[in-house]
Order: C-alpha cells, then structure tokens, then sequence
C-alpha cells in the first residue's frame, strides 16, 4: 500500500504542469502534440516525442521518414569521445532526469524561447544520464545525448510499463519468446538509430508467473542486441517486479531480482533502502558491486537520509561503502524554485554532490579543445562579439563543456566570485565567465575552470582566449602540468606578464608565458579582445588543470604583504575587480578548421508552403537540407543558419538574419516573414568547427528560393 500511494503521488507529480514555463512543446490546454490527434507525417516544427502505444512501437513506424517528419532533427549528432568504451572500475553516479512529465522546452531540437529552461551543466560529476518519463517509451530528445555526450555521459532512454494498462502490454510483449525478442530488437535498433547509448527498463506491474521466462528473454536479447548494435551500450534494470511476478521492490539486489540482475548491465535499486542494504547489495553483486546503482529520490520520499539538500549524507554512505548510486530527479531545484534563483540553487545542490563524491569527468582529453562557457540558453546570441540576434533563447544542444565552478556560498567567500554571466554582452554563444569583487593589489586570484586529463606532446600548442575586462583588471589563464617522472608544473599565460611578477600567490609559476593581442575581426566588436599564445609542450607530461586568473595592475610600486597581513603603504588596499573571459580554445595548429567549400555541398529545399499574412507580406515554411557530395559523412555536429532577403534595389544591402542552429543536416523554417519587395530569399548554412571557428559566411554553401506571389 505504502508503495502504490508512492507510485500514485509521483505520477501526479510528473504529470503536472506549472503555469510559468510553458514549452513550446505544450499546447495551450497543457497537453503535449502527440497527447492530441497528431499526424507526425505533416510537416511542421521539430519536435521530440515518446512512443505511446504498443503497436507503434511494433511497426517501426517512428523511424519511418514517411511517417515520421521528425525523424532526422531526432538523431543524436556528438559521439562519445571513446565510443564502446565500458564504464570505468569504480563506483559510478547515474543520473534519472525526471522532471514534470519529461519533454518540455528540451522537446523542440532547434530550440525554444525560453531563456530560463531547465538545463545540466554539472556534467563532470556523473557518469550515466537517462531520460525518464512515464510514457512507454522515453525517447532522449537529441539536445541531451548531444550534451552528455560531449562531456564523456552515456544517455539512456526508458521503457516502462505501469498500472492496468502496462499489465496487457507485458502481457502481449511476453506471450512468446518469439514477441519477447521482436520488441527487445525494436528497442535496440531504436537507440541505435536515434544515437544514444541503451535502455533503463522499469517494469512496475505484476506478472503472473507464466510470463516470467519470456520477461528474462526480453532483456537477454535487448542487452545483447544493444551490445552489437552500439558497444559499450547499457541495458539496466529497475528494481520492482520480482522473479516471481511480484510487483514488490527490494530495496537492495538480492534473490528476488538478481536473475534480471545477471542478465543485463546493472540494477537501478529502489530509492527506499536502509543503512545496511548497499553491502548486502555489494555482497550479492560480488565482482559486479560498482553495476549496482543505489537509488537516491532527490524529492526525498522515503528516501535514505531525506534527499534535497541532505542528498549528500546518502551519498557519503554510499561512498564508504564503496556502491554506485542513481539519484533521481534532481530537477527538484528548478521544480521547487529553490532560492535565491535556479542557477545558485543549482550550484549548492551539485556542490554537496562533488564535495562528497568528488569529480569523475575530465576534460579537456583530446585537442582541438573549445568552449564558450555557452549552457545552451540566454538571452542573445554572439559571434565574436558580435550580437547576431537579441532573442532569448534556448537549446541545450549549443551548451559547450563546462566550467566546473565551485559553490562557494556556505563557506567564506573569496575575494572574486566567478560565474557564468548571461545578461552582459558576449563573445561567444550566450554566456561567459565573469569574475567579479574585490582584490588587493599585490594578489592574484585563481580559480579551476576545467580538470583536464590530456597527455601532451613533444611541439606547440596553441592557445586563444577573448577578455573583456575594465581598465586596471588584468585576466590570464594558467595550465596545471603534471608527470610521473618530471614532477609538476604551471605555466602562466597573460599579456601583461610583469604585472604578476611579485605578487603573493598559493602557486608557483614556472614559467610565463606572454600572449600577444589579435587584431578585432570586426568594427562592431568594441569591448573583447582576443589574445594568442604558443606554449612548448613536452611528451610525458599530462594537461590536469586549466585556471582562470586574476590580478590588478600595478600602480606605482608594489609592497609585497608581510606575515601578518599588514602591509606598506598602499599595497594592500583592495580595489573592484570585474572582467570576463568569452572562451577558450587550445589547438595543435594555429590554424581554422579546414571547411569544404560551398561547391562541395547538394543543397535542397523541401515542404516548400506559402501562406498570406497581410496585404504586404507572405509567411514561408520550408525544410532544408544540405550534405556533402562526397560519400564521407560531414564532421561537423553543428550549423548555424541565415536567411538574407534580396530586392530589386542593387543598390540595397541585403537584411541578413540569424535563423537558429542546426545540430544535424537539416533545418526547418516556420513562418518565415517575406515582405513583398523581396524578389529572392539566400539561405546560408554555416558549419562550425570543434575548435570554434566558423566558415566564411561568404564560401558556405547556399539555397536560393523566389517568392511565389
């Protein structure tokens, strides 16, 4: 009874809609597209929906383009950095992202409006992200595996059968071995096609037990297709039907559910565990202990130590006794409105979980290495400065790798707080590093901004980085080297290098490095300056730390603070510090990415529709694709896109605007206001490189499309 009144409150729960952050994915009486008569063959703008019905899954329907008009905006576009590696031999983090009924503003994969969604960005704290909703199939929107992905996280999508009606399905899926196997085959394929990594399977009915040998035979054959079909893949089970068809959850892996257990990849247990069930857990998993995930409810129902923001003293016992964990839901800080505002609350929260666990991600591993500190939402989108469009917006897709930024609220506050900036003008992306308050002037703060695990080569490297910063704040960056031979390392690099020398600092530089200014690339940009610097680097030494760093420059001369914290005259005075650094780029070539050029690219509009919007415009909807000529898939895993509206008027320039990203090789217009002056319309399609730089807008390939009047 306990369990069913748990089960019944939590469904209320995800299905639920709060009224202040409609999805675009939502229509207006709070039911989602696919919840309402809806023909996925029509065109119309992307979205990402779950499988429903039993039948659909069965016809492979979903991976029809005929029927499915979606399906290519749905694919996952970022490989892992290791595909077919297996998780590592420790204990692990799974992540169960449940949150108000799944697929809301992360629905639309080109993104929504919403400068507020819901994102992650504490990615290196985990190592499995599944997608969790209450719908038969929970398919990951591509934003997700896209993300998770280029931060080294596997992404699982769920099938869960639930209530009345989950019981005739696992009835109808489990009445042979034949039906068994045929629907574990179109689960594999699915994840296959779509590009993420498995299945978390959650059978939460009762089974009478003549079903049972074919419920074994579903996840053997899923968990070998999914091996086959992408290696390194995972298959986990849930901890509720038992091996007797009972619907009666555990709470630890023991005889009950551990024939499914040895079965698949790992056991996500019940979140309602005592003190002693993760070493009776460990126990019984022998050798298999780190594939058993013990579950954490973050709303904290019934959950060992309360969840919330005591998620930690689960986490701390599972630590000690050396267990993998799942925590669920933790959404709740964005759900709940966690104070002061989502972006700290989110920190804190994270903050408890690394500080019990520690990091298990590192980055960057492999050059090029780039990120614009971008979490795919904001309130405008730049290049270089540049502001490209002044919409709010989101999609997660665009979120770079992540600064790992420390919460520091609960403890003494540094004299500079760093954090991501949204609302101030950006380089790149929508959002920066921006470091600000106070510093004395003969100190020099520092502060991680990525744990790298890169080993370097004999040769040079070549660094970038934007600033913008006030007038006597100086910002630099320091790499942490370190070698089992050689010992450890930090190398320096700003561009006022003598404004460091002397100053009073909890690391020691071994050398310094001056980075030299590069010339705006453009007019419009007034604030932000790019720098450069090469650094010799040497085979046997691994890159384990990039750091942002801070100081003021020098007036006059510098009194170097004495023991007891005073100090001469001015020298330790403190001043306002305020400065950002836009991203940060390391390659082995100080050149771009090498593009095709636009001779090299088929370009092709389809779903072509006109419609009137008044006697002086027209509203064009369209889909476009674009792929090389060549049989070799694309590299790029991203593409912005520009429309510019020609006139009669040679004389005119053309209105250039920015469109929205392409994550894969298509991209639908809706709506597009065509004024009727406008005798032709360019579409632009600019590839992005992994190194961050971009095609010239003038050698990218282009679609020409004359209004119809």
């Amino acid at each position: 009874m306990l369990f069913s009144l748990r089960r019944f409150l939590r469904r209320l729960r995800d299905m639920a809609l709060s009224s202040d952050d409609a999805s675009a994915a939502v229509s207006e009486d709070n039911r989602r597209p696919w919840e309402t008569p809806f023909d996925a063959s029509k065109p119309a703008p992307p979205i990402s929906y779950p499988i429903t019905e039993l039948a659909a899954l069965a016809s492979r329907s979903y991976l029809s383009e005929a029927s499915n008009f979606h399906l290519p905006f749905n694919r996952a576009s970022t490989p892992l950095p290791s595909p077919g590696a297996p998780l590592p031999a420790r204990r692990r983090v799974l992540v169960c992202h449940d949150m108000q009924g799944g697929y809301r503003d992360d629905a639309a994969p080109q993104g929504g409006t919403n400068p507020d969604a819901y994102a992650l960005w504490h990615w290196h704290l985990m190592d499995v992200f599944v997608y969790f909703s209450h719908y038969l199939v929970t398919l990951p929107p591509p934003c997700w595996t896209n993300v998770a992905h280029l931060h080294g996280v596997k992404v699982l999508g769920t099938f869960i059968t639930e209530w009345d009606k989950g019981a005739e399905i696992c009835r109808e899926m489990f009445a042979t071995e034949d039906s068994a196997q045929m629907y574990a085959e179109r689960l594999a394929e699915l994840a296959a096609a779509l590009g993420f990594d498995g299945w978390l399977i959650n059978i939460e009915v009762k089974l009478d037990i003549q079903f049972i040998d074919n419920l074994k035979e579903f996840i053997n054959h899923l968990t070998k297709k999914m091996h086959a079909a992408v290696p390194g893949s995972l298959v986990i089970w849930y901890d509720a039907v038992t091996v007797n068809g009972d619907l009666r959850w555990q709470d630890k892996l023991n005889k009950y559910n551990k024939p499914f257990f040895d079965l698949c990849d790992g056991l996500f247990v019940n979140y309602t565990w005592k003190e002693k069930y993760p070493q009776d857990s460990a126990a019984a998993a022998g050798d298999r202990k780190y594939d058993v995930y013990m579950g954490i409810d973050v709303f904290g129902r019934n959950t060992y130590g309360g969840g919330q923001w005591n998620t930690n003293v689960a986490l701390d016992l599972l630590k000690k006794d050396d267990t993998s964990t799942a925590m669920f839901a933790p959404g709740w800080v964005y759900e709940t409105n966690q104070p002061p505002d989502f972006q700290s609350a989110q920190n804190r929260w994270w903050g408890l979980v690394q500080k019990s666990w520690g990091v298990l991600q590192s980055y960057p591993k492999e050059l090029p290495f780039y990120s614009d500190f971008d979490q795919g939402h904001g309130y405008e989108v730049c290049y270089e400065g540049v502001r490209l469009s002044g919409d709010p917006w989101s999609n997660i897709s665009c979120q770079s790798f992540q600064p790992m930024l420390k919460y520091t609220g609960d403890e003494v506050q540094p004299p500079v707080q760093t954090s991501i900036n949204f609302k101030d003008e950006q380089y790149n992306g929508g959002g920066c590093v921006t470091a600000k308050g106070s510093l004395k002037q003969n100190a020099i703060f520092s502060e991680q901004l990525f744990n790298g695990g890169l080993s370097m080569e004999d040769g040079s490297v070549h660094l970038f980085y934007s600033v913008n910063a006030d007038a006597n704040c100086v910002i630099g960056l320091s790499l942490d080297l370190s070698s089992r031979n050689k010992g450890n390392t930090s190398i320096l690099i700003a561009d006022d290098i003598a404004t460091f020398h002397g100053k009073k600092h909890n690391c020691m530089y071994s050398s310094y490095v001056q980075s030299d200014k590069v010339a705006p690339q453009s007019p419009d940009n007034q604030n932000w300056v790019l720098y450069q610097a090469t650094v010799q680097s040497s085979a046997g030494y691994t890159l384990t730390g990039i750091n942002i760093v801070c100081t003021l420059k020098t007036a006059g001369k510098i009194n170097v603070e004495i023991e007891d914290g005073s100090s001469e005259a001015n020298g330790n005075r403190s001043l306002p510090y305020h400065a950002s650094l836009g991203h940060v780029s390391i390659r082995n070539s100080n050149d771009d990415t090498m593009f095709p050029p636009a001779k090299s690219w088929t370009t092709e509009g389809g779903y072509i529709s006109w419609s009137n919007k008044s006697n002086t415009s027209k509203l064009l909807s369209l889909k476009i694709s674009w792929k090389l000529n060549t049989s070799r898939q694309a590299p790029f895993t991203k593409y912005n896109v520009y429309v510019e509206k020609l006139t009669a008027d040679s004389n005119a320039k053309a209105s250039r605007s920015f469109l929205g990203v392409a994550s894969v090789e298509a991209f639908y217009v809706s709506e597009l206001q065509v004024p009727d002056e406008v005798t032709s319309l360019k579409f632009i399609i600019q590839a992005c490189g992994r190194d961050g730089s971009r095609q010239e807008l003038e050698k990218c390939p282009e679609l020409f499309l004359v209004p119809v009047y």
